[in-house]
């Protein structure tokens, strides 16, 4: 198993160490980056349902949000509950305020179609970005196979690459998400494995850091509250909602109607009993963290009395 250190994100952070913190009038940083669960977010923006208070910092990948987060650049993410785990093991404490969806087959295994079984795996080149969600499906995807990282050759790069791997033949599996799975799909490859196999494994949360919790709590509720003016509008008015979506991420609605389907977006309900103290959260937090840690993919288990807080989150539905 390849160690991974986060030696560009570090380097990263040091070289922005001597950054000014932000200051309370200063807006909260939230970086953020296509996947099919943050929709809600962007469609707050596209409406105006973000104060000043909140800026969207796009980038292409999470890994340029966990690197704002390294930084010191960005205030707050969207990413994986894997991700958020990895940021907090490097030092950087992250408080969780929202999970936006939960993946039921968003994340999957594509492969080539003369591949039929995960054992076949062996001795093939398996396109996955070790450091995000992927490298997660992996581990589980593997073990199921009775199959090792060592058994496989191991191609760590970013998912957003992976269509451009896959077509030059530098790749025969690719461990992604939505939009690349389904330009995957569209270029020939065939899907294997999904989340739908692994409940309550792959979560997406807002994660903010314990800096701005303690300076900027008012944007942080503004933010919380963004995500579920969007949830409600994505909800209500599916049909828009999947044209705006489509349009912004240059996909046929039908795919993004697709995408949709392999994501379950928690309600307000669901997120408090999700967040609670104990909750399904937090569990799933320390279970994964043990994971990344025995398989070299976190240095540290992060150390933390509570990841997890219900106190952004409104009080009551609209």
């Amino acid at each position: 198993m390849h160690r991974r250190r986060f030696l560009q994100l570090s380097l990263a952070a040091g070289l922005a160490a001597s950054l000014p913190g932000c200051g309370r009038g200063d807006p909260l940083r939230v970086g953020i980056h296509p996947w099919i669960g943050y929709e809600p977010l962007y469609l707050a923006e596209e409406f105006g349902w973000l104060p000043d208070t909140v800026q969207l910092v796009k980038g292409s990948a999470a890994r340029d949000s966990m690197s704002g987060l390294l930084s010191g650049q960005l205030d707050a993410a969207a990413l994986t509950l894997d991700e958020a785990l990895r940021v907090c093991s490097t030092g950087v404490d992250l408080r969780l305020v929202a999970v936006t969806n939960v993946s039921v087959g968003a994340d999957m295994l594509l492969v080539r179609p003369d591949i039929t079984a995960i054992e076949q795996l062996k001795g093939r080149a398996v396109g996955v970005e070790l450091n995000g969600v992927s490298g997660v499906m992996l581990l589980h995807l593997l073990e199921r196979a009775g199959l090792t990282t060592g058994d496989i050759s191991v191609v760590d790069i970013p998912v957003d690459q992976h269509l451009e791997a896959w077509n030059n033949g530098l790749i025969d599996a690719s461990v992604c998400y939505q939009p690349v799975a389904a330009r995957l799909e569209q270029a020939g490859a065939v899907s294997l494995f999904d989340s739908r196999e692994l409940p309550d494994t792959i979560f997406d949360v807002l994660a903010v850091t314990h800096r701005a919790e303690g300076r900027q709590p008012g944007p942080i509720k503004d933010l919380v509250a963004g995500h579920f003016a969007g949830y409600r509008y994505l909800v209500r008015n599916l049909h828009d909602a999947v044209y705006r979506i489509a349009t912004r991420q240059g996909m046929a609605p039908e795919l993004i109607r697709q995408a949709l389907a392999t994501v379950m977006l928690p309600d307000l309900a669901a997120n408090q009993r999700y967040l609670a103290k104990n909750g399904t959260i937090e569990t799933t937090a320390i279970r994964l963290a043990g994971l990344l840690e025995r398989e070299g993919l976190m240095d540290k288990h992060p150390e933390h009395e509570r990841i997890a807080s219900q106190q952004f989150l409104p009080r009551r539905a609209e």
